[in-house]
């Protein structure tokens, strides 16, 4: 699709990001304030007790070297602008109603046009309890709020390419249908689901995004919904700029002992290809 397209369909759009804080989400907060000013609003969900816990938390987010290019590009008008259109909202998808105020909740429903919902826990060994509450649940309590946003023309929900599991040759991109395990000997039974039985999942974090997946497209009904399926994301492509990366994430750990010299071997197959993605949220 090509940028005009998509800035096109940002503008005058009020658009609810979850998982504000983390990494993608920031990577799409920037590029929206940067291409599409004339976005309507951007409700961010950010995980705090209060709002003014909420808007300091956003403002850490914009003092990261992420912002810098927009900094520099609007000076002092950033500021104006992020007041404008930016609203941070105190709330966790783990919640009902996704733990936001009643009256706000109550205006955003009125308000949103589209929904991207990026909050997980990616921890590969998660407590399976948290991880069935944000991954899962979370996404099942996204779809209630979808539903109650009169305006709502999609749900954009970002999961993982490694719902598929671990297979060998090519995998078909296909929706989970409720309850199918991987290993084909067994059914999960999601409601009553209580400890980490992988059905054929290699921990809890794919397994969590499955059934996540799961309950978004049995409760979804006529609500027009997008999943992802992303590899492991690296770093920034081309956007803001080249190579914009935050902590020690996946396979940065051994990029960078490689780097440094402390680490001068891996085990793999030559003739395997890494799947990484860096994101360029064009």
């Amino acid at each position: 699709m090509e940028s005009c397209c998509i800035n096109q369909f940002l503008e005058g759009k009020t658009i609810f990001i979850t998982g504000a804080t983390g990494y993608l989400a920031k990577i799409l907060t920037e590029k929206i304030l940067r291409v599409q000013p004339n976005v309507k609003k951007l409700y961010l969900l950010i995980r705090a007790s209060d709002s003014n816990s909420a808007k300091q938390r956003f403002n850490e987010v914009i003092k990261t070297d992420l912002f810098g290019v927009l900094r520099e590009k609007l000076g002092h008008n950033l500021q104006g602008l992020i007041e404008d259109k930016v609203f941070p909202v105190a709330g966790d998808i783990a919640c009902d109603s996704l733990g936001i105020n009643f009256e706000l909740k109550d205006d955003m429903c009125r308000e949103i046009d589209t929904i991207v919902n990026s909050a997980a826990t990616t921890r590969f060994d998660e407590r399976y309890d948290t991880a069935i509450r944000i991954n899962a649940l979370g996404a099942m309590n996204i779809i209630k709020f979808s539903k109650q946003c009169i305006k709502l023309k999609m749900l954009l929900h970002v999961s993982t390419a490694y719902v598929c599991g671990e297979k060998k040759g090519l995998i078909p991109e296909k929706p989970l249908n409720y309850g199918e395990t991987l290993n084909e000997s067994s059914r999960i039974e999601i409601e009553v689901e209580q400890k980490a039985r992988l059905h054929g999942w290699p921990n809890t974090y794919s397994f969590t995004k499955a059934v996540g997946e799961m309950l978004l497209g049995h409760l979804k009904e006529d609500l027009q919904l997008i999943i992802l399926r992303p590899t492991i994301i690296l770093s920034t492509y081309k956007e803001p700029f080249p190579g914009w990366v935050e902590g020690m994430k996946t396979m940065d750990t051994f990029i960078v002992g490689y780097g440094k010299g402390k680490l001068n071997v891996g085990m793999a197959d030559r003739e395997s290809m890494t799947d990484v993605v860096c994101e360029s949220c064009v």
